[in-house]
């Protein structure tokens, strides 16, 4: 059991919208929610749950808004917080951005995708593009007779419309990992790990069948092949069109897409990683009236790849005036505001070292305060790599009106498809087509929370 009602408030706990599932709570129970919420706030007591009576409300703050699930039962809370978080994302994916405006313009729509997400306390169906068929901003002509549901929601692949069809049959793959970083004043490593994903964009038609496979551990290790570079995927996450009892069996990941863009999975790896790129700072200040930072930045991944659009934020004094830079590559800015440093440099290829200089003067009333040091923080992107070296082995692909089979090399893969031709309408010749098409596989490493600390 989920919840017996779903609340959307404002900051001052007004009700915007509301939907009363089960009918067995008193719905004015909510008004005893944000009083409660703002005596713990003020007793420093932080909570998720907050209770009055048999009156139970979980709630998640968004933007200027408050999603509260009411229930008296002794609902699976993992699962109701899974449910608001997702209602938030078809809530943007209708109108961009989740708040109280938005509520208030698209009412009516709310209502309708409220009575769909869920029924009886039970989440039903919240992908967005199922929800988008059916569930429109624009008016509803009336129909007779009884409403149908759209097909999409009755077929046993509830992802997935019947009667797609393109002239160009593709399939593009991204596969993206953050790199999450914390680097000590003495250069160790103080916690690490990288934040994965699969994402697809399908252009297929029919009923496509997809299978995927990876250099995972545990598959290595089934067929036989445990010497192989391999990587050990954790909290891994799939797309609900994936079929978990295959991959539970032999690691095969396979699955019947949805139609355009989606991700198919994501992953955790708690590993030691090195810092792709390396930093070190020296301040020195002179007589209390100017302070100098020298930085020089390296690049600890292979010559091959190259990091663009790095963006390195060193911190400054508050106090700190008249800057003045000189940088062996890119260019440096002040950012008063967040008081950094931000030297940017838009292509930086592996193996480089690069060296920045700030000069700042400083008032000449010194503070009794000492400043407490913030870390320096790193933002890049490095594509065509990945840290983990996860990599993706094969991708067969079957749809119904073709039966193509696609192997992926080092440069290209083939395509095999045998194509039905028809003159006057009957069957009669099978061509074999075999051509080469640019890679559909992207790899891409980017900065997560990149930080290491100063001296």
């Amino acid at each position: 059991m989920s919840a017996s009602a779903i609340f959307i408030l404002d900051l001052k706990g007004k009700v915007l919208i509301c939907r009363n599932y089960m009918g067995d709570m008193d719905m004015n129970e909510i008004d005893h929610f944000m009083p409660i919420l703002n005596k713990r706030e003020e007793d420093a007591e932080v909570s998720p749950l907050v209770c009055h009576g048999s009156a139970h409300f979980l709630f998640i703050k968004h933007s200027n808004l408050y999603l509260v699930a009411m229930t008296k039962k002794n609902a699976n809370a993992a699962l109701v917080y899974s449910f608001l978080y997702k209602i938030i994302q078809v809530f943007k994916e209708y109108f961009k951005e989740l708040e109280e405006e938005s509520i208030r313009d698209n009412f009516v729509t709310v209502y309708e995708l409220m009575d769909e997400v869920m029924d009886f306390g039970f989440p039903q169906t919240t992908d967005s593009q199922i929800l988008q068929e059916y569930i429109t901003q624009e008016g509803h002509k009336l129909e007779v007779g009884a409403p149908r549901p759209p097909a999409t929601v009755t077929n046993a692949v509830s992802w997935r419309s019947e009667g797609i069809k393109y002239r160009k049959n593709e399939v593009f793959m991204d596969v993206i990992e953050s790199v999450n970083l914390l680097v000590s004043a003495t250069g160790s490593v103080l916690r690490s790990e990288i934040l994965g994903s699969i994402k697809l964009k399908v252009v297929l038609s029919g009923m496509p069948e997809l299978r995927l496979g990876l250099n995972d551990k545990v598959l290595f290790e089934i067929t036989g092949r445990e010497k192989s570079k391999t990587v050990e995927l954790e909290d891994v996450k799939f797309h609900q069109c994936v079929r978990l009892s295959r991959f539970e069996n032999d690691r095969t990941i396979s699955f019947i897409p949805p139609d355009g863009e989606s991700e198919l999975m994501s992953y955790r790896l708690n590993t030691a990683v090195k810092p792709l790129i390396w930093i070190e700072s020296v301040i020195e200040k002179f007589s209390h009236s100017r302070v100098e930072i020298k930085v020089k930045a390296r690049s600890q991944f292979k010559s091959r790849s190259t990091a663009n659009n790095v963006a390195i934020m060193v911190p400054v004094p508050s106090d700190a005036d008249s800057p003045k830079f000189k940088t062996s590559t890119g260019s440096a800015k002040w950012v008063p505001e967040k008081n950094v440093v931000q030297w940017n440099i838009k292509s930086f290829p592996g193996g480089k070292e690069y060296i920045m200089r700030a000069h700042f003067g400083l008032p000449s009333v010194e503070s009794d305060e000492l400043e407490a040091r913030r870390p320096i923080t790193v933002n890049f992107e490095i594509p065509y790599f990945t840290v983990s070296g996860i990599q993706v082995g094969t991708f067969n692909h079957q749809p119904a009106d073709l039966i193509p089979l696609l192997c992926f090399t080092n440069a290209s893969f083939h395509i095999h498809t045998r194509l039905r031709c028809c003159i006057d309408g009957n069957v009669n010749v099978m061509l074999i087509i075999d051509f080469k098409a640019l890679p559909w596989v992207r790899y891409i490493t980017q900065s997560g929370d990149y930080q290491l600390r100063t001296n």
